[in-house]
């Protein structure tokens, strides 16, 4: 268990591993645990870097207004903290909102980026997507965060053997602190970066559930947009693709990370 301090917010976070860094960012309402089908498999050959984004698992969860840059500003202090030059980094939902926000801002800072069931904007533009973030909003304001836990774990693992994965995760839902799992909901809704996609160098793997709360015509999109990126779809997956297929992720993934370490070694 490591912390360092960012901004006066001390941030936590894991490390395992030997080789070229490899950076893993969790989702909204999650923390390093939502990596623990990875970081076996990855740390075999990177070193691998799991933080607790702010507001989050065993980081500080300042009482302030949270955003998308700012959680991005405290992933360049945690690769300056630790002098690792340029990372491979992979976000998962929120988290590859983050990652995507450090790509565009700051793309020398990457090797490669993995981006995992995300978007790179969350805009409301009709009167449905109005409509359909008040509905949550209100919801999440309204109910507690075991039994948001629980209704998340039925929608992320419904099949009958997946029962102690959906135990899992109301169990750690439960352990959010709110107002900052709700001050973390507030900085992803009309965040977005989209026109600023072709300043992403770095080779892209973009990660689809094929049961992903958005569609993979919608990843299909955002592919075009950037320079060097591929999209792999993962069957029989919803939002929680390292959790629910984490072989199928991790096997995808050091395919990825070796093609970019190989290449980048020939040059």
């Amino acid at each position: 268990m490591a912390y360092f301090e960012h901004e006066g917010c001390n941030l936590h976070y894991e490390e395992y591993g030997h080789g070229t860094p490899l950076l893993l960012v969790h989702g909204l309402g999650s923390s390093t645990l939502d990596w623990e089908m990875q970081i076996p498999a990855l740390s075999a050959h990177h070193r691998v870097i799991v933080p607790d984004v702010r507001g989050h698992g065993r980081s500080d969860k300042p009482r302030e207004r949270y955003s998308i840059a700012g959680f991005s500003a405290d992933l360049i202090a945690l690769i300056e903290h630790l002098n690792l030059g340029a990372v491979h980094l992979v976000g998962l939902s929120m988290g590859g909102m983050i990652a995507f926000q450090l790509a565009v801002d700051q793309p020398q800072l990457l090797k490669s980026l993995c981006i995992v069931n995300s978007a790179p904007e969350v805009k409301r533009r009709s009167r449905n997507d109005y409509w359909q973030w008040f509905k949550r909003w209100s919801l999440m304001r309204a109910l507690s965060m075991g039994t948001i836990g629980k209704a998340l774990g039925a929608k992320l693992f419904p099949k009958p053997e997946q029962a102690s994965l959906r135990q899992k995760i109301a169990a750690r839902w439960a352990k959010n602190d709110k107002r900052a799992y709700l001050a973390s909901f507030d900085a992803i809704v009309g965040w977005g970066v989209q026109e600023r996609l072709s300043k992403v160098s770095c080779p892209t793997l973009i990660v689809s559930a094929d049961r992903d709360y958005t569609p993979v015509a919608l990843k299909e999109t955002y592919v075009k947009l950037l320079p060097d990126a591929r999209l792999v779809v993962i069957a029989d997956s919803r939002h929680a693709t390292p959790l629910d297929q984490p072989e199928r992720f991790n096997q995808t993934l050091l395919e990825f990370l070796t093609a970019v370490d190989t290449t980048t070694q020939d040059h």
